[in-house]
């Protein structure tokens, strides 16, 4: 199924992209985790700052227990990364495995520096990404300092990337499914919970998308949930005019709805515009009830800064370096950038399941 929503409008429609292909080879997509935290230097847990390449991420932890000897449930990581791509992450298992840490080496991965922590890595503790791409065959008559530049100045919009949904949209529809009680029997709990959470991004992504066309992006809106930015606690839009000048003024953003049962209710005109995407998709509030703590529901930034965006032209194309939130996609400011479709892998992991920031 292709829902709207699963591609929506761009930021920088009007202006032409440099077009281009990706990943053409491993070493043209660079992904480096930003952690919450570095290892204390003391601790039942051994660090490990990994650099992999061309592994498929839902074998990542296996791959490093068996190596290490020891169960794939010991492994912790922050996030999942791309399988097409150079990655650094860390990851933590049992100090006990530090014997075994030079038989990680080969086989696409490498061990840049251990330490000691206190407590085993968790999804979620990561602060963003840093990306280096590399755009080939980009078109250099094409300015594409006029598509960075308007996104330093508005924000790029905070859309889940055409792989959350699933090939062809299959991990969606089958959201869809779970969510009407005709789902597959026979289901696994990690895709189960994925399905919904697909339901929940598109639900977003079409909250938004509508935002945008009607020329509201920048806009606070009577009753709109706003979040302090980058990290801070969530209120509802009262004073608008006073919220309005914060907001240009990047201190707070506008905050979508993941929808759920416990959702930070939105008020008014907000309030009233949720209610129609809802409705809109042949769903409601009570919807998403019965699924106990996988479809809790949240807010999720409309928006995010890309403080550290730049671009430089190469050899062999334009590279684009930038730092992004956990949860926020690099293929969003690629189909800014290149205007093109963008096909990717589905997503491996939801590495923000609800859209917590």
């Amino acid at each position: 199924m292709q829902h709207p929503a699963m591609k929506p409008p761009l930021l920088t429609a009007e202006l032409p992209g440099v077009g281009g292909r990706i990943r053409v080879r491993v070493e043209d997509f660079e992904v480096e985790e930003v952690p919450s935290y570095e290892p204390s230097g003391s601790g039942d847990h051994l660090y490990l700052w990994i650099e992999k390449r061309g592994i498929a991420p839902e074998f990542f932890a296996r791959t490093i227990a068996q190596k290490l000897g020891t169960h794939p449930g010991n492994v912790g990581t922050a996030g999942l990364k791309d399988r097409h791509a150079v990655t650094r992450q860390w990851v933590s298992v049992p100090k006990e495995c530090e014997p075994n840490v030079a038989k990680l080496e080969g086989d696409g991965i490498r061990v840049l520096k251990t330490g000691r922590h206190t407590n085993k890595l968790k999804p979620g503790h990561l602060r963003g990404n840093r990306f280096r791409i590399l755009i080939r065959d980009a078109n250099r008559d094409v300015d594409v300092n006029a598509i960075l530049d308007r996104i330093r100045a508005q924000g790029m919009p905070n859309f889940y990337g055409p792989q959350r949904f699933g090939r062809d949209g299959s991990t969606l529809e089958l959201g869809l499914q779970c969510l009407s009680g005709k789902s597959p029997k026979r289901i696994r709990p990690f895709l189960f919970r994925f399905a919904l959470s697909a339901v929940q991004s598109l639900l977003f992504n079409d909250t938004l998308s509508r935002r945008m066309r009607d020329g509201l992006f920048r806009t606070v809106l009577q009753g709109d949930v706003m979040a302090k930015w980058p990290l801070g606690g969530m209120f509802v839009a009262k004073d608008v005019p006073a919220e309005q000048l914060r907001f240009d003024a990047k201190e707070i953003v506008t905050a979508g709805p993941m929808f759920g049962k416990k959702t930070y209710p939105a008020e008014g005109v907000a309030a009233e515009r949720e209610a129609t995407v809802l409705s809109d998709n042949k769903l409601s509030l009570a919807s998403f009830g019965g699924f106990g703590k996988l479809v809790m529901g949240t807010r999720r930034h409309n928006l995010v800064y890309l403080d550290d965006l730049t671009s430089a032209w190469e050899e062999n194309g334009l590279r684009l370096s930038f730092t992004l939130p956990a949860g926020s996609y690099a293929t969003v400011l690629l189909a800014e950038v290149m205007k093109t479709d963008i096909a990717e892998e589905s997503d491996p992991e939801d590495d923000d399941a609800e859209g917590e920031q």
